[in-house]
């Protein structure tokens, strides 16, 4: 909820470039880079993905030892993530760079949704 308050009282605007967002919030292209990078690989989800997924995948009387194809497996998965968040990036900057009018609605209806989310996971935890 706090997170949607804060989306909501100062919204983001859709800058020109990277660079302009940097300078504009003291940052480097490669720091918001590297800061992307580090919140993706904190994520559990890929370590659940890692210990859930991967093993069916994996035959250890295989030909290649486990180690590569735990590692040909990881890149692949890896490189296609990245192609998939590189587009959607650079269309959603595409899209509300030239309409603002979607870049603030999609704002406050993300706030919304983080606060109605947030009051919804609240009212089931005082409940349960």
């Amino acid at each position: 909820m706090w997170l949607g308050w804060g989306v909501l009282r100062q919204p983001t605007a859709v800058t020109a470039s990277a660079a302009e967002a940097g300078s504009a919030a003291g940052s480097s292209s490669l720091r918001i880079m590297l800061k992307g990078a580090g919140t993706s690989g904190l994520n559990p989800k890929a370590l659940l993905l890692y210990f859930s997924l991967f093993p069916q995948f994996i035959d250890p009387a295989g030909g290649w030892p486990v180690a590569t194809q735990t590692g040909l497996l990881g890149s692949l998965h890896m490189a296609a993530c990245a192609v998939v968040h590189l587009a959607v990036g650079v269309l959603a900057r595409t899209v509300l760079r030239t309409r603002p009018s979607a870049a603030r609605a999609v704002t406050r209806a993300s706030g919304a949704l983080m606060i109605a989310i947030g009051g919804f996971l609240l009212v089931e935890r005082l409940a349960g």
